[in-house]
């Protein structure tokens, strides 16, 4: 069996909800040691979150696979030196407190950095760990209020509007644990660790890439425009005769061959819509025409149509209808493992393959406290050796 990529790699997880729980499944999904560190008797909140499969939570069990759970209060400070003696060992330490909290429990950057100074040291937050916004409390719905997200999203003369995917705290996990192999691959030229410090704000505000190119080029405020693109046209979803279909013929040679697609060779040929820069301009009238077509087929219709010409397109599916797709199979985006209380179950693939070192689902989600005394005796072990040397 191939080695995984981050095997040898340990992960001391103190965080709780979903970006840091995200962030570490990640880094276990390709082969790292992830202990999770959780309450005693309470554990990671998202343990009550419905629905549940046999009492236990489906979206506990989604996102805290290839982990490993130990029970430790940390108000009690036998159990806070338990947690710095898993930071000795430890080459990721990963917390998501409100900035300050970690320090008080003597589990801040400086005291593990003094412990190890090889530690790679990562702290989710709210809105990072510096600035006036710090040390206020946030979850994924402020932020994408707060990093403009909301102000573009939703029906052009419509309210501000949440996306229902927790797009921030997903991005905040994804660009911690990027911070954190960056931070590895320089410790492996340093020999030492540092702090990784990114946010659900900085994520939100990340994502916002043409909406900040707009404000940096014209100073004025992004419109929103529905389910249009801000660079191109058409590029937006579209009423079929049975449901609903994307379509996105954004350059030249794709918005010629989709006016002969569809029957209609002379919208590449009028003045309004002969270049990119046309059809943003003209985009109301160009997707009333486009209507008027688009309606009187299906769905199937379209998508065959055009997948055929080589012209992007897509059909819009409902969750229950996308795990069943022919490429999430392929792609291996639904996978299936098996929980020593809710049973056999699905859940979603792992979504980076490499070639040489592929990740895997090596075991379920824990639960509460599983490893706690596994993992006790590990350090015992660990503490031995040191003193024998």
């Amino acid at each position: 069996m191939a080695e995984l990529a981050l095997e040898g790699i340990r992960v001391i997880d103190l965080t709780s909800h979903l970006s840091g729980p995200y962030c570490s499944m990640l880094l276990a999904d390709q082969g790292a040691d992830v202990i999770k560190v959780e309450r005693p008797e309470e554990g990671d909140d998202v343990r009550r979150m419905p629905p549940f499969v046999n009492g236990q939570s489906s979206t506990f069990m989604l996102w805290n696979r290839n982990k490993r759970s130990i029970a430790l209060d940390l108000k009690e400070e036998r159990d806070r030196l338990l947690c710095r003696e898993l930071a000795r060992t430890a080459d990721v330490f990963l917390e998501n407190f409100k900035p300050g909290t970690a320090a008080r429990l003597g589990l801040g950057y400086d005291d593990l950095h003094a412990l190890n100074p090889r530690l790679v040291y990562a702290s989710i937050s709210g809105y990072g760990q510096t600035g006036p916004y710090a040390e206020r409390p946030g979850f994924d719905l402020m932020m994408q209020a707060m990093t403009g997200i909301m102000s573009v999203t939703g029906p052009e003369d419509g309210p501000p509007h949440r996306l229902p995917v927790a797009l921030c705290d997903i991005g905040a996990g994804m660009f911690a644990a990027l911070g954190i192999l960056a931070a590895l691959q320089a410790r492996s030229r340093t020999g030492k660790g540092q702090q990784v410090d990114t946010s659900l704000y900085e994520a939100g505000l990340a994502f916002g890439v043409y909406e900040a190119a707009h404000v940096f080029a014209t100073g004025t405020r992004p419109e929103r425009l529905g389910q249009a693109h801000r660079g191109g046209a058409p590029y937006q979803v579209f009423r079929t005769r049975d449901g609903w279909v994307t379509i996105g013929p954004n350059t030249e040679p794709l918005w010629r061959k989709f006016c002969a697609a569809i029957g209609r060779p002379e919208l590449a040929e009028d003045a309004r819509f002969k270049d990119r820069k046309g059809r943003v301009a003209n985009r109301k009238a160009l997707v009333a025409l486009l209507e008027e077509v688009l309606v009187r087929e299906s769905t199937r219709h379209w998508t065959d149509l055009l997948n055929e010409a080589a012209i992007p397109v897509g059909p819009v599916k409902t969750y229950d209808e996308v795990y069943e797709d022919p490429q999430v199979k392929a792609r291996e985006m639904v996978a299936e493992i098996d929980h020593p209380v809710a049973g056999r179950m699905r859940t979603l693939g792992i979504p980076v393959k490499l070639s040489a070192t592929p990740g895997k689902l090596r075991r379920p989600a824990p639960r509460l406290g599983e490893h706690t005394e596994e993992i006790l005796a590990e350090l015992a072990a660990r503490a031995k050796q040191r003193q024998s040397r």
